[in-house]
């Protein structure tokens, strides 16, 4: 009975793209600019990614660096 049903509907769609080929075009692009724009948004938060990751790696060098500056006491003028 679903069998019957899902046939009966996968035909009536088939002939409604076959009578209007511009819905099947619109389907084809919309599906075709939702595959790119979950590709370009992959790539930029693997870039994302990337980047924050040298960006705390950066830090940590300053970091470091600064630990071992010395800065040494202010000396008072004299009067």
């Amino acid at each position: 009975m679903m069998i019957q049903a899902t046939g009966e509907a996968a035909k009536g769609v088939v002939e409604g793209l076959s009578k209007q080929p511009i819905v099947l075009a619109l389907v084809t692009i919309s599906l075709m600019l939702s595959g790119l724009l979950y590709y370009q948004s992959h790539l930029f938060n693997t870039q994302r990614q990337e980047n924050v990751r040298l960006f705390v790696e950066i830090q940590k060098e300053v970091q470091k660096l600064l630990s071992n500056c010395i800065i040494p006491p202010p000396t008072e003028k004299p009067r």
